[in-house]
């Protein structure tokens, strides 16, 4: 898709979105499709695939807890689906354009629109069952309860 004088920007690489110039020489040629391509998955090169952005995210830990965040402003919550296991995190979602204008009408586009996910390895073992999340401001904010593999549980002896 991009050879290798088109470097992509950081924006681009995080939100996977691509710039659209003025001087491109290849306006009337046929839109360049994409094909996805898994062992258990092919696409044919007539049909074309909707482009994942990467959600970008902030993790942190506490003695007590693992903290993941991203920015998810515009998403409905219906249309974000979190995943956690004791290892990791994956935060899969779709952001609407409410937009009714034509991309003619457009001076600067850098808003990204469509679908995103994240996946990232946690620094320690979580609790899944145990996970908080909370959105506010467009901020979305998960805590996860880490596993403390140091406690001791003292077990009493009762007579029966």
């Amino acid at each position: 898709m991009f050879n290798s004088k088109d470097k992509r920007s950081f924006f681009e690489r995080i939100t996977g979105s691509i710039s659209v110039t003025d001087d491109d020489v290849f306006d009337d040629e046929k839109p360049i499709k994409q094909a996805r391509v898994s062992d258990d998955d092919w696409v044919s090169d007539d049909e074309e695939v909707e482009e994942t952005g990467e959600l970008a995210i902030d993790v942190y830990q506490t003695p007590d807890e693992v903290v993941v965040q991203a920015m998810i402003a515009g998403v409905k919550p219906e249309n974000i689906n979190i995943n956690i296991s004791r290892q990791s995190i994956t935060i899969e979602g779709r952001r609407e354009n409410q937009t009714e204008f034509s991309s003619d009408n457009y001076v600067k586009r850098e808003l990204y629109w469509g679908s995103f996910a994240r996946t990232v390895e946690l620094p320690s073992e979580v609790e899944p069952d145990n996970a908080e999340a909370f959105e506010k401001h467009g901020l979305l904010t998960i805590k996860l309860p880490r596993i403390d593999k140091d406690r001791v549980q003292k077990v009493k002896i009762r007579t029966i």
